[in-house]
């Protein structure tokens, strides 16, 4: 439990630096003479470098274990802020954002693998699951408007300066605080009978890579969000931008919050967290005139109901020995979407609104991935079980 602790004091640091960032890199591009579609593309390209780093990440936090991983992604994005803040053109944003997704595709693979493997009861994974994506939360309610008031008062310079001391601070204190090695479910060996009913199950699971479909698709949406919300408030509307991020956070920390949630099938919360995700963007896209923070908050909520969901998911399609795979995996999917939806959205911005190109989107996945087995949870817990 000390570790889990340490972990999330990590994370909130790390998450709250990098959302203080969302509300203000449009804002600083638009600056630097950048116009809608190269700024679709640096934020496209921030996702783009994280394939390589996922794809390395996924091999060796299984075979070295999560500690160095989260050290170098953090001390390593925040020496690429502080260059950040000396950037004088376009191309050079987009070339250190390029850098930063590289550096930063480690953190998330080796955090969400140290998490699991903290445990191998099945149920306290899932409140160790639940608590990262509390934490994430509240780090990101808080600083998208933090990041504009900061802007607002030191400048886009003092800004990305003060994020990078923050995020090398953290990566310092992670390298004394988290333990080399931990004594992880993903070390041990399966123990269920060969050709047993659990683990054919499991075998079909691994291999429906329609599974991570859900995940580009929903980063997919998220990324048309943030490249589209900026722009619709204008350059001189930070603070609102901060202040609805913000409230799209806090939407996603009431549903989290509430763990009776849990109990349900991961299929059952993901269907209807995606119908929920795409009726809100329909509404942003279709009825203007609907404040867009109530709009957005109901969107976090959706969100908060969605990500334990799949977390739930994924635990279940990696099984022992294979987290950090299954998680970088994961964490490809994520990248691919997230660097398809600003692009996309930058170079149809002029013909349809982004919003609802993140409706089509999301309404695809609910068809393209039906709950399977919505009457029984995803999660099987003796898949984590010691044999009889």
């Amino acid at each position: 439990m000390k570790t889990a602790l340490w972990l999330y004091l990590f994370l909130f640091l790390a998450f709250f630096d990098l959302h203080a960032q969302y509300p203000i890199l449009t804002p600083f591009a638009i600056s630097l003479g950048a116009g809608p579609a190269f700024i679709g593309w640096m934020m496209g390209m921030y996702s783009l470098t994280h394939l390589p780093g996922n794809l390395l990440a996924g091999v060796l936090v299984d075979r070295n274990g999560s500690r160095r991983y989260i050290v170098f992604a953090l001390t390593a994005a925040g020496a690429i802020l502080l260059l950040q803040a000396h950037a004088q053109l376009p191309w050079h944003l987009l070339l250190l954002r390029a850098a930063s997704g590289f550096a930063l595709a480690f953190l998330s693979p080796a955090c969400m693998t140290l998490l699991a493997s903290l445990s191998s009861d099945p149920a306290t994974q899932g409140k160790y699951m639940s608590g990262h994506g509390i934490i994430h939360t509240l780090a990101s309610v808080v600083s998208p408007a933090a990041g504009a008031f900061i802007v607002a008062k030191a400048g886009y310079s003092g800004t990305f300066t003060t994020l990078g001391w923050l995020l090398i601070f953290t990566g310092v204190m992670a390298l004394f605080s988290v333990p080399k090695q931990v004594q992880s479910m993903s070390a041990a060996k399966p123990a269920l009978p060969l050709h047993s009913p659990a683990q054919a199950d499991r075998e079909e699971l691994r291999v429906s890579r329609r599974y991570y479909l859900l995940p580009f698709f929903v980063s997919c949406s998220q990324g048309v969000l943030f490249f589209e919300l900026p722009l619709s408030q204008g350059s001189d509307g930070m603070i609102s931008t901060g202040i609805l991020l913000s409230l799209l956070s806090l939407g996603a920390l009431v549903t989290l919050s509430l763990f009776f949630l849990n109990g349900l099938a991961p299929g059952i919360r993901i269907a209807a967290a995606l119908l929920a995700m795409a009726l809100c963007f329909f509404t942003l896209a279709a009825f203007r005139h609907i404040p867009a923070g109530v709009v957005l908050f109901l969107l976090g909520a959706a969100k908060g109901v969605l990500f334990p969901a799949m977390a739930s998911l994924f635990i279940s399609l990696g099984g022992p020995g294979r987290m950090g795979r299954t998680f970088s995996l994961q964490s490809i999917a994520m990248s691919l979407g997230a660097f398809a939806g600003p692009v996309a959205a930058g170079q149809l911005r002029d013909f349809v609104s982004p919003y609802f190109i993140a409706f089509v989107l999301l309404m695809t996945a609910i068809l393209l991935l039906p709950p399977r087995g919505a009457g029984k949870p995803a999660y099987r817990p003796e898949w984590n079980s010691p044999a009889a």
